[in-house]
Order: structure tokens, then C-alpha cells, then sequence
């Protein structure tokens, strides 16, 4: 997680990516999608591979993980939570009505370090290219795009989490102030597994 840059209009325009062209720089192409069947049925013959996935995917191998029936994503986002030593996490309750996240503000202290935790299920099939997209505005101007990977998952009966490395608040009198994010859960294969807005605001202090 890339802490914010604090960029004027002009440099903003200019700098600014799509996701799209994110991966065209990478020249990043995701592989053929497959189902969780496919995959354990595949390479039967072969028994070290075999063992291997069966390690991989644990109960997925043996019958299908379905966590919440009524409902057809893989991807179950529960919590998103800002770690700083010495204090209690912030949490995001990504569980129920997010758009009640939209009326919450956050107080951060500026010049913090801090990670980033998201903990969530997968259920029914593998997910491959988990990213989580950020955008930040302040004052209706977007001043930062995060495309953070987190990787690929089996479905497991258990919460899986993604922990980002040590990053820095911004500190200093530009830095202090509310911002707006947008934050989406997306995959290689484009699917939204999770999309809401919030808010945090910098002081100079926590209170």
C-alpha cells in the first residue's frame, strides 16, 4: 500500500492510470480460466503433483466449499483493517450495509506507520489475480490510485487474509484534512467481488 502523494490538478492529469493500462505496462496476460474441478482432475496419474494439490487445496479437493448459498461470488470480503503498533486496529465491517460506510470518517494520526489487513472468504471456486483497487480523493480530485495484488486463493471453510507491507502517513498542514476512497475487490477475470466508499480524515494527533 503506496502512501499518499500529494499531487496538484495539472500533475494529477498527467499521471493518473487506468487499471487496463496498469497491466498493458506489466504486459501482464491472466492464464486461461479454469475450474476447481479441472484443476484436481488433471495430472491424476501423476502422484506427487497430486499430493501437492490436495496440500494446496485442502477440502476443496474432496467437495465444494459453499459458505453462503444465496450467494454466487467467490470472493466473501468481511474486514478491511489499518494496523498501527501500540494501537487498536481501525476496522472496515465490510459484512453488512456498506453504505452505511459512507456516513463514517476515521481519524488517522498523521506521519503513522501503519499496514493494511483484508480478511475474507472464498468460496465455490479457485480465484485467481485477487487485486484491491484504491482510489482517494480530496475535494472531488482524485490524488492517488492503489492497485494492491493479493494473489490467488482455493476456497477454504476457514477466513483468509492479506497483510500489506509497512507503509507511512503523509504529515505536515497540506497533508492534514478528510479524503474520500473508493475501494473495489476485483480478480483477473474482471468479476467485482466487492465495491464502497469511504472516508478517513488526517490530524495531527489521534484525538
Amino acid at each position: 500500500m503506496c502512501s499518499l502523494m500529494m499531487a496538484d490538478d495539472k500533475e494529477e492529469q498527467q499521471t493518473e492510470i487506468t487499471e487496463d493500462e496498469h497491466e498493458e505496462e506489466l504486459n501482464y496476460k491472466p492464464p486461461p480460466e479454469k475450474s476447481l474441478r479441472e484443476i484436481v482432475e488433471a495430472d491424476q496419474e501423476d502422484e506427487s503433483l497430486r499430493k501437492y494439490k490436495e496440500a494446496l487445496l485442502g477440502e476443496a479437493t474432496k467437495e465444494v466449499v459453499i459458505l453462503e448459498p444465496d450467494n454466487p461470488k467467490r470472493v466473501l470480503v468481511k474486514k478491511l483493517l489499518l494496523i498501527v503498533d501500540g494501537r487498536p486496529d481501525l476496522t472496515l465491517d465490510l459484512s453488512g450495509n456498506i453504505d452505511n460506510l459512507k456516513n463514517q470518517t476515521f481519524i488517522i494520526k498523521e506521519g503513522i506507520h501503519y499496514k493494511i489487513r483484508v480478511e475474507f472468504f472464498v468460496q465455490r471456486e479457485i480465484v485467481t489475480g485477487l487485486k484491491y483497487v484504491q482510489k482517494i480523493l480530496r475535494h472531488g480530485i482524485q490524488v492517488e490510485k492503489i492497485i494492491q495484488m493479493v494473489g490467488s486463493y482455493a476456497p477454504k471453510p476457514e477466513i483468509q487474509s492479506f497483510t500489506t507491507q509497512q507503509e507511512e502517513m503523509p504529515s505536515g498542514m497540506l497533508a492534514r484534512g478528510k479524503y474520500c476512497v473508493k475501494s473495489l475487490f476485483t480478480d483477473d477475470d474482471k468479476n467485482e467481488h466487492l465495491k464502497w466508499e469511504w472516508s478517513f480524515e488526517i490530524r495531527k494527533d489521534w484525538d
